[in-house]
């Protein structure tokens, strides 16, 4: 009859965090370790930070802002998503779901989570991407899937710009200048006035001035 043996305890699933603010980061990753089955491999404080974890610590899941230093949240998921196809990403934001988790779930992402959700469901959705579902409070579900199967409706509404073009509207709402849309998205002057050009079509915008009071107003009340 066969020896038994006491069984390996099962390795603690690995969590990169991504954050700009260093106390953010630390009381994340107290609440990471914390928990028996989970671990925070690392952390990273801007997009290249980041890039350059994600190859060397292979983690089973990525914890990210939408806002860093250097590239936009959207642009690094992606960039994220094609060197690292298998490795989920959950964003925690401080902006309101309705500005971002649907583009998240386009570009990949598999969750969206506010950062002022308690500690519990912060865990809660950690381990619900960790397993294969996606993270997403019922009212963005329901919102997302009234987006996929077409019953809502608005051909002018912000969801029609591309995640682009939504990066530059949600800065001019922000009241960010031109010039400074260009330096923080690492753009041209012109290509930002060309994304200007093509929200104002989109949202049926007559002018500038038009466009910064629509934007104005859409980011007061969503972020």
């Amino acid at each position: 009859m066969p020896k038994k043996t006491n069984a390996d305890p099962t390795p603690k699933k690995r969590v990169l965090i991504v954050d700009d603010h260093p106390i953010f980061r630390a009381g994340l990753t107290g609440l990471v370790n914390l928990e028996t089955d989970l671990i925070v491999c690392g952390e990273a404080h801007d997009a290249p930070q980041a890039l350059a974890a994600l190859e060397d610590l292979k983690p089973h899941l990525m914890l990210m802002d939408m806002s860093l230093p250097g590239k936009s949240g959207l642009e690094l998921l992606k960039d994220m998503r094609a060197l690292s196809p298998q490795t989920p990403v959950l964003i925690i934001s401080m902006h309101d779901e309705t500005m971002y988790a649907e583009r998240v779930i386009r570009a990949g992402g598999r969750g969206y989570i506010m950062k002022q959700e308690g500690p519990g469901k912060i865990i809660h959705a950690i381990r619900k991407v960790l397993t294969g579902g996606i993270a997403v409070s019922e009212r963005m579900a329901a919102f997302i899937l009234d987006e996929l199967s077409g019953t809502r409706s608005g051909a002018s509404s912000v969801s029609t710009l591309s995640d682009r073009e939504f990066e530059v509207y949600n800065l001019l709402g922000q009241g960010k200048e031109p010039h400074e849309i260009a330096r923080m998205l690492n753009l041209s002057i012109k290509t930002v006035d060309t994304h200007r050009m093509h929200i104002r079509q989109k949202l049926s915008l007559r002018n500038a001035t038009e466009l910064i009071h629509h934007a104005t107003r859409w980011t007061a009340e969503h972020g």
